[in-house]
């Protein structure tokens, strides 16, 4: 039986590979995107992020990584490439939505992302029992349900730029991934505790 400290140690673990998948995100809410040169530095760092800090997840086809660094690919060669303004006015519902899109892909096509990480953790054996597979499924559908709250907001920030201050779209999409996080946390360690 593992002590109390083990298991703290173990979740906490667990906690910062999770938080390490959505770095990349993160990271973009709090670089400066206001204007055109700031939007590119960022989209730089963030794809820095998404190959620097996810190298092992990348390697073992962590779709949620790979989607990362894709997006931040793309914008990278649409923004310095390019030039496409067009990406650059309307990059905060595109990045939430295409977050927000991947997480439901991955759950449409059988495979949600929580998945790979739930797996990562486990010997090979436990990889297709369907309690697993049906509590990862849960916690992805959360995410995508709680991902969709700032790509409207912001999809409703295009139409009214004037309707919210600036800084509420800061808050509520910093929330949500917060929000996801304490759920995925508190949902794993009921069911440690049932088990």
């Amino acid at each position: 039986m593992a002590s109390p400290g083990g298991k703290f140690r173990e979740e906490a673990e667990e906690i910062v590979k999770f938080v390490l998948g959505f770095l990349p995100w993160i990271l973009f809410l709090f670089l400066p995107t206001g204007g055109w040169e700031p939007l590119r530095r960022a989209v730089l760092v963030c794809l820095g992020a998404a190959v620097v800090f996810s190298v092992k997840a990348l390697r073992a086809g962590f779709i949620l990584q790979w989607a990362t660094a894709g997006f931040f690919l793309f914008c990278a060669a649409a923004l310095y490439g390019a030039e496409w303004v067009w990406l650059a006015e309307h990059m905060a519902p595109i990045a939430n939505g295409f977050l927000a899109g991947t997480i439901w892909v991955t759950v449409l096509i059988g495979k949600p992302f929580t998945l790979q990480y739930a797996r990562a953790d486990r010997p090979r054996c436990q990889w297709y029992d369907e309690k697993l597979i049906r509590s990862c499924r849960l916690i992805a559908v959360f995410w995508g349900l709680l991902l969709l709250i700032p790509t409207g907001f912001n999809i409703l920030r295009q139409a009214r730029p004037d309707l919210l201050p600036e800084r509420f779209y800061f808050w509520l999409s910093l929330s949500c991934i917060a929000g996801g996080i304490v759920f995925t946390v508190y949902y794993k360690r009921k069911k440690r505790r049932a088990a």
